[in-house]
């Protein structure tokens, strides 16, 4: 690493960080799942971005659950007939290499140019366990993302999409844009994603600001919540809270895990979403 370089170059440094909360997951005996290649995407640098940030005793709490969680939404629109699936900014993600996948599925990965290349050379001589097919593409261009999902449409079979990670780093704008140019792929069915509040959003740029938002800032937590995608052909069928799942799971600690017991006594007439997972599936489509 260059002196002087900021850790976070840009968002796609942000998936070496993820890779090395997997890594730390699949050392524990009682790891939820088991990533061998994290270590290896993680490299120095997402070792060195996890110790740079806040330390918290639930910091790899949250990154273990999304990861379990979009696994378990996966695995079950897998389970229901997708045959193709579709992975936006992939970043360093191994999921075709330590996921139970159908021999036949269609996994395809879609990021930016310079982490393809990395990906591929640090995964040189490894087997997905699907067949595998990745789109060097700047998600940002419009015009060459709908290039990518023509091209994939032409193989794609009852797909489902993976957003992981992405959304917040976009404008509300491309994520209607986006919205839009996946809801007009005639195979795709299904849209799983994570998606924070308002609330949230602050609560992270304060945490993370200075170390983070330089480089990679946050951007998309719609006030409406999951409403957000419906104008944009997509509806809210199920959805996983990152407290609640974490608990849960048991990876939250104190005092978070007093705060969703007492949150759990409470009675509200209507739910309030913070942060979480969401299954989406396209208005219309069965």
């Amino acid at each position: 690493m260059a002196e002087r370089e900021p850790l976070i170059r840009n968002v796609s440094d942000t998936a070496r960080w993820a890779a090395y909360y997997r890594a730390r997951e699949t050392e524990r005996k009682d790891a939820l799942f088991r990533d061998p290649l994290a270590a290896r995407l993680a490299g120095e640098r997402g070792v060195a971005i996890a110790k740079a940030m806040p330390r918290g005793a639930n910091q790899a709490a949250f990154w273990v659950t999304r990861t379990v969680v979009f696994d378990h939404f996966l695995e079950q629109a897998i389970a229901e007939g997708a045959g193709t699936v579709i992975v936006l900014a992939a970043g360093f993600d191994a999921r075709p290499y330590r996921l139970k996948l159908p021999p036949t599925l269609r996994w395809f990965e879609v990021d930016l140019p310079p982490l393809i290349a990395e990906k591929e050379k640090l995964l040189a001589g490894e087997r997905p366990n699907c067949i595998l097919r990745r789109f060097a593409c700047d998600l940002a261009d419009a015009a060459a993302r709908r290039a990518v999902f023509a091209e994939i449409g032409k193989e794609a079979t009852r797909a489902v999409v993976v957003t992981e990670g992405l959304l917040i780093y976009l404008e509300p704008a491309q994520v209607a844009s986006l919205a839009q140019d996946l809801a007009a792929l005639p195979a795709l069915r299904t849209w799983i994603t994570d998606l924070v509040s308002p609330k949230i959003a602050r609560m992270l740029r304060r945490k993370y600001g200075r170390r983070l938002l330089a480089t990679a800032p946050f951007h998309f937590a719609p006030e409406e919540g999951p409403e957000f995608f419906r104008p944009h052909g997509w509806q809210m069928v199920e959805s996983a809270g990152m407290l609640q799942e974490a608990a849960r799971l048991k990876r939250l600690r104190f005092p978070l895990t007093l705060i969703v017991k007492l949150a759990g006594r409470r009675k509200r007439s209507k739910p309030t979403f913070w942060s979480g997972v969401l299954r989406l599936d396209r208005v219309g489509v069965r």
